[in-house]
């Protein structure tokens, strides 16, 4: 069995592996090295978080089975999408896939931000009132199927390669966990990081309550997206220790840190208060 034929076949134990690794990683950097104290008992949040991303790993398995390598497989397979139609090598397919996915996991990021139905979805996971490797994780359900939705359709114009769909599915999930983790990194080697890829300190930015640096730092991996399409903010004007996490609209912690709260959030119509919209413009 060569190398990729592993990676195909194993799959699964491969996500999972990675996934547990990550997790166990950056959860034991935070108790170690945290960047911030905690506002939220951790025992609730972690409880909520990973059942909200227990139940969206449940539903996506239900309503999409074959997952987005057996779409690349399909593709492969019937010789769909560029890379297949071209019969692209797989030394340049494979990098080429990972960049443009990252590329489109970065737009949507956007799209989710500017679209108000797309935006109602998305707060769930901005609504999170601390900053850790479980906010990573944390998605409205809706969310997740139509991210895959949008992966799917990708996969299958580009025609990707299916060992590329399953290295970018392990970085997205570490990636998502490495920069949301409450990690404390020297300035210098953050500053060497983030010339490359998105840093705790970079994303972080992105969770502010203040409106421009909530609309800033969008990409999970890569960091040249934010520096090349003009979103990118360095520091948060507050300070990292004294920023104020979360989004206007949804303070407590039962509307917050709760999985009940989390599935009805798109569905409230709550908009922040005027003063709060004048507090964030004007800061």
């Amino acid at each position: 069995m060569s190398i990729l034929e592993f990676i195909i076949h194993y799959e699964t134990e491969i996500r999972i592996s990675s996934f547990i690794f990550m997790l166990c990683l950056i959860a034991a950097w935070e108790i170690t090295l945290p960047k911030r104290a905690l506002q939220v008992n951790k025992t609730t949040r972690w409880l909520n978080n990973i059942s909200i991303t227990a139940l969206n790993t449940a539903i996506v398995r239900f309503i999409l089975p074959t997952a987005a390598v057996g779409v690349a497989l399909y593709a492969e397979k019937h010789g769909l999408g560029l890379m297949n139609a071209l019969d692209v090598p797989l030394m340049i397919s494979l990098p080429l896939t990972i960049i443009i996915m990252d590329l489109i996991i970065y737009l949507q990021h956007i799209i989710a931000h500017i679209v108000p139905i797309f935006w109602r979805l998305h707060r769930v996971h901005h609504a999170d009132l601390d900053y850790d490797v479980t906010t990573g994780a944390r998605f409205h359900p809706i969310e997740i199927i139509l991210s895959m939705l949008v992966k799917f359709a990708t996969i299958t114009l580009l025609g990707a390669p299916a060992v590329a769909v399953i290295l970018f599915e392990v970085i997205l999930n570490g990636m998502a966990m490495f920069n949301h983790g409450n990690i404390k990194l020297p300035k210098k080697v953050d500053n060497i990081l983030r010339l490359i890829f998105v840093t705790p300190d970079m994303h972080r930015v992105h969770h502010s309550t203040e409106r421009d640096e909530t609309n800033s730092n969008y990409g999970f991996n890569l960091s040249v997206w934010d520096r090349l399409f003009g979103t990118y903010i360095e520091q948060p004007r507050k300070g990292h220790t004294d920023m104020v996490i979360g989004i206007p609209e949804f303070r407590s912690e039962r509307e917050s840190s709760w999985i009940t709260g989390m599935l009805v959030m798109p569905f409230i119509n709550k908009q922040a208060s005027q003063r709060d919209k004048l507090h964030t413009d004007q800061d």
